[in-house]
């Protein structure tokens, strides 16, 4: 016997599943619902099988073929124009006018006996039969009537309640015998049900109903029966087998496809079926109840029960999903909520710490902003959110986020935006990820014209020299993020090495979003060159500016922690020349290592602490963040960071350049211009962008409004002699200069400083209430001047009271509030800060 599988139907009611895949394509159990119709056919020995399309027709037959990867021999007709249930079969007349033949929906999960539907019919002399199923709600589908025989006396198409006489409705399944065929005229419309059937019925044909016993069969007619099927079969309630093979199953109905990567720690509860080459973390929870396609990855602490996922889904750290559908290449990022009923379209971005309530829907590629609660469905908008860059550069999760087919975007936008000929500066950091980021990047870069001078993995701060001193016209760096060793962070130069300014930003992402690249001549495609010099002209220029001798002639011991990063390729030598007695720890690259987690570093920091006291050293220091920051451990141990280390540099700054010139942020210690002016120095405050330090330091400022010196909180530290742009190896050489050419040490001059009571609290807010809260909390500037106080605008607002500051600070980048106190002491301090913090949360709008 052959068959016909109707596949033609749009899945209107399945929507947002079906916006970009045909109804029979849809996946369920982690494969397409058609597929299981085909493996059915073909284990009760139906092989020859016709399919009808319409929709889509293309996609189905790229994935299907012929049919032979599966054993079986498709053959494929294709509607043009609508031409209903029946009226698509007909078409098909040629290939089944010699022997009755099976019709049954493509889009339908059912493990109906077949073998017993053709027995039936046989035995009854049909002329066609119907399958029948029993169905609580029979609203939706077709009324059929059957005498004791079995024999069809009635049909209802959609029934009103009073209407229905019974409950077992039309499967579209059927047994038909060819000369039905004849009923219909070519190129015509026709339907089973509404046209046909009833013919039959008129004339007295005999037609019978088998009306399944024990089978289970779900039309997959919308969102609830889509998920509530798939519960089905991993309950155990019907007979579908799970993949072409079961795969590794537990006595507990816990499917694992090969490939798979679980943690330990992770807690899987059946039944449950994951996917091939899916990667599920420490503390994750998946299941009960859940579907998860192949190439998953569900990242610590994420919770998953009742839910279906699709193929290369990404769901963050302590997401939580329940009763939900997520389709393909979709990214739920850290914090997420999605509640039950609702549906994530293919390609959507849900960014941290949103919530998608019940019910919602989310058509393809959506973008969500990280605090957002999403209360209504998403239909129409952009694919891309409304900012390509962040506080640094462009960052999103590795491989997922960030892809090739992105970076290379990303090169050809950042060329479109140089002049055709430019060139530019290409690094990383020692990881395959950035390998081949930034050679995707490259790529990109090289089709519009411009060349690429690739120093292959170089530490940022030699990066960044090379690209001021080859007079090139910017450059790209591609790391994995400071903070974040899943995201991988792309950071683009401006000429002089400093990142680019907001309007230029704004500049590449329009050429990004528009996709307006430049196109150029074979022959005018860049050139790609390899930098072999970068190191040695920075170790040149290095040795110009610090006086070695009088580091050499001070002799001191330094154990340096170089954090797995690339310095420690490099800087070992350059510590060797100056004379320094030198301990290296972790000199060797290794991108796995890199402590990022705040109690990996710490626990760095105390055993740094610890090695210095055993071996007596002058001065321990650790370099982070590709070579850009630093922290120092004094001769007794004691940690030296953030705050106290920017007060500690400048301090040393001033003492040493007599009228300096020093920029540091907006949040920095209300102590330094004290400090600092008994040495003659001034300071500038700038926002906390750390482009605007640098932005103050390079050649290209007028010489009068030139800073000499500027730092952050962060360890991070600008030598404007040298280059405009952080250098924790340049740092810690002039640190050393300073110490050897005033006899000072680190703990003496640490002990004199005074104590800094700094805090900082971050306060959610949806995106649409910043403005709002910010509009209000300017109305409090005139009662604080006018109570003798004075506010700042540099960035954000920074009320001052007395001696003691608030600063509240929008983020630009997520969805909160920075708070920033600084008092006479901790409790004035926390005081200061909480007062606020809460006048922020209280004018938030409720419900936000």
């Amino acid at each position: 016997m052959k068959a016909v599988i109707m596949a033609g139907g749009e899945g209107t009611r399945l929507r947002p599943l079906t916006s970009h895949r045909p109804k029979p394509l849809v996946s369920a159990l982690n494969m397409p619902i058609m597929e299981h119709i085909v493996l059915l056919l073909k284990r009760h020995g139906i092989t020859d099988i016709v399919v009808t399309l319409h929709y889509l027709a293309d996609e189905i037959q790229g994935y299907f073929g012929d049919g032979s990867d599966l054993g079986v021999n498709l053959s494929w007709f294709i509607e043009d124009t609508p031409l209903g249930t029946a009226g698509s079969v007909k078409q098909a007349e040629e290939q089944l006018k010699d022997s009755p033949f099976l019709i049954i929906s493509g889009d339908a999960l059912t493990d109906v006996n077949l073998e017993r539907v053709i027995a039936w019919h046989t035995e009854k002399g049909s002329a066609a039969t119907i399958v029948l199923a029993h169905n609580p709600n029979p609203l939706e589908y077709g009324v059929v009537i059957t005498n004791d025989e079995g024999r069809v006396s009635r049909f209802l198409e959609k029934p009103s309640w009073g209407e229905v006489f019974s409950d077992t409705v039309n499967t579209g399944i059927y047994i038909l015998e060819p000369g039905i065929l004849g009923y219909m005229e070519p190129r015509r419309n026709y339907d089973w049900s509404r046209d046909i059937f009833p013919r039959l019925l008129d004339e007295g044909r005999p037609m019978f109903g088998y009306v399944m016993d024990g089978d289970y069969w779900c039309d997959v007619g919308n969102l609830q029966d889509y998920r509530e099927s798939q519960y089905a079969v991993l309950d155990g309630a019907t007979r579908i087998p799970l993949g072409h093979t079961p795969g590794q199953q537990d006595a507990n109905r816990i499917w694992v496809a090969d490939g798979c990567e679980i943690d330990p720690t992770a807690q899987i509860k059946p039944p449950v079926m994951i996917g091939r080459n899916c990667v599920i973390k420490a503390n994750a929870e998946v299941g009960p109840s859940s579907v998860i396609g192949d190439q998953a990855i569900i990242e610590s602490g994420a919770k998953i029960g009742r839910s279906i996922l699709w193929d290369n889904v990404y769901v963050g750290v302590d997401s939580d999903l329940y009763g939900c559908t997520i389709c393909s290449h979709a990214t739920i990022k850290q914090g997420v909520k999605i509640q039950e009923g609702a549906v994530v379209g293919s390609g959507c971005r849900i960014e941290d710490g949103s919530t998608v309530r019940s019910q919602i829907k989310l058509w393809p590629d959506k973008i969500i902003e990280a605090g957002s609660t999403v209360t209504m469905s998403l239909v129409w908008g952009q694919k891309w959110a409304g900012t390509l860059f962040r506080k640094h550069g462009v960052t999103g999760i590795a491989n997922v986020e960030i892809t090739p087919d992105l970076a290379c975007k990303l090169g050809a936008s950042f060329g479109g935006y140089l002049r055709r000929g430019a060139t530019v500066v290409a690094s990383r950091d020692s990881g395959p990820v950035a390998r081949m980021m930034k050679r995707a990047l490259m790529s990109g870069l090289l089709s519009v014209g411009v060349n690429v001078l690739d120093m292959s993995s170089m530490p940022l701060p030699i990066a960044r020299h090379t690209i001021l001193g080859s007079l090139s016209g910017g450059g790209v760096h591609v790391r994995v993020a400071p903070n974040n060793p899943r995201n991988t962070l792309i950071e683009f130069f401006d000429g002089h090495g400093i990142y680019l300014s907001v309007n230029d930003e704004r500049k590449v992402e329009t050429i990004f979003f528009r996709e307006d690249f430049r196109r150029v001549d074979a022959e005018q495609v860049g050139q790609l060159e390899f930098a072999g010099r970068g190191m040695e002209q920075y170790a040149e220029d290095f040795r110009h500016h610090v006086d070695a001798d009088a580091v050499r002639n001070n002799a001191l011991s330094v154990v340096a922690d170089f954090a797995y990063g690339r310095l420690g390729m490099y800087y070992p030598a350059i510590l060797g020349r100056l004379g320094c007695d030198v301990v290296a720890l972790n000199a060797y690259p290794d991108v796995e290592k890199i402590p990022r987690a705040t109690a990996d570093r710490a626990a760095g920091l105390a055993n740094l602490a610890r090695i210095v006291q055993t071996l007596r050293a002058d001065l321990g220091v650790l370099f982070e963040a590709d070579g850009e920051r630093l922290t120092l451990v004094d001769a007794n141990g004691r940690i030296i960071e953030r705050d106290a280390l920017l007060t500690l540099m400048c301090v040393l700054f001033a003492r040493t350049h007599p009228d300096a010139r020093i920029a540091v942020p907006v949040t920095a210690p209300r102590s330094l211009e004290a400090l600092t002016s008994l040495h003659g120095a001034s300071i500038t405050r700038t926002r906390t962008d750390t482009r605007d330090l640098m932005a103050l330091c390079h050649s290209g400022v007028p010489a009068a409004s030139r800073i000499d010196f500027a730092a952050d909180s962060s360890g991070g530290f600008i030598f404007s002699e040298f280059q405009p742009t952080f250098d924790a190896m340049f740092s810690f050489s002039k640190l050393l200069e300073i110490l050897a050419t005033t006899g000072l040490r680190i703990a003496e001059i640490a002990d004199e400083l005074p104590a800094s009571w700094l805090s900082e609290a971050v306060v959610k807010c949806p995106w649409e209430e910043k403005g709002n809260i910010m509009r209000n909390l300017m109305r409090e500037v005139d009662a604080v001047t006018e109570g003798g106080g004075r506010v700042d605008l540099i960035d954000g607002l920074k009320f001052y009271h007395g001696d003691d500051w608030v600063l509240v600070m929008p983020d630009s980048s997520d969805p909160c509030f920075h708070v920033f106190a600084e008092a006479g002491d901790s409790e004035a301090t926390e005081r200061l800060k909480l007062e606020y913090v809460r006048k922020i949360e209280a004018l938030r709008r409720p419900g936000l």
